[in-house]
């Protein structure tokens, strides 16, 4: 039988364990190819998403390394009363900072109860997801980063009313969303190859 005082220290093991399995952010965010070169699994979830939603595998990570600049753990920072914490400023949550009703939503859709805003498989599926909706309500696009993003940012409704033409601030970031996203699709012309069919059970013609 295990000794009483062993568990303490498993459990501590266990616990750095889990920890260590977070990926770590990218070391070099400006270019798709050496973030997918780190974390080529990152890649097959990007075109999961993409086959499943019709979003391209370069505008998703642009949205990750705008939300998150791909911390798991990213969350939105805390209101404060001169020192005292009044919560954080929104429910959003990981690499896409999900809200919890739109978590919820996104659930309840797609019957994804035991999925995570901290992976990226389940963050990029989210994010594929909502911009499928963007452009089947709005008539956004699936390869229009910028005004996909207003979308994401202001809602669907707000997009709807305009309400980021009275925000400069939005309308730069959905412009910088729009710039990185032209410059990880260059770059992933560029690369691609290495990350195509490179599991034994991919062959052509059923993979290219």
């Amino acid at each position: 039988m295990m000794k009483a005082k062993g568990i303490p220290g498993l459990l501590a093991m266990a616990i750095a364990l889990l920890a260590g399995c977070a990926a770590m952010p990218p070391k070099h965010q400006e270019n798709l190819c050496t973030i997918f070169d780190q974390y080529p699994e990152w890649y097959d979830a990007a075109k999961e998403s993409q086959d499943r939603w019709g979003t391209p595998p370069h505008i998703l990570m642009a949205f990750v390394k705008q939300e998150s600049s791909f911390r798991h753990d990213a969350m939105p920072p805390w209101d404060w009363f001169l020192f005292i914490p009044l919560g954080r400023q929104s429910s959003a949550e990981g690499y896409a900072q999900a809200k919890d009703e739109t978590w919820e939503e996104y659930e309840d859709e797609t019957g994804g109860f035991f999925q995570s805003r901290s992976t990226m498989e389940d963050a990029l599926d989210f994010i594929g997801w909502y911009n499928h909706k963007s452009s089947r309500e709005l008539g956004i696009s699936k390869w229009d980063p910028k005004h996909l993003y207003l979308a994401y940012h202001e809602g669907r409704g707000g997009y709807a009313r305009g309400s980021y033409k009275r925000k400069p601030k939005v309308v730069h970031i959905a412009n910088r969303v729009d710039w990185q996203a032209k410059e990880y699709g260059a770059q992933l012309r560029q690369c691609e190859h290495r990350f195509r069919c490179r599991h034994w059970y991919q062959f052509w013609p059923f993979c290219s």
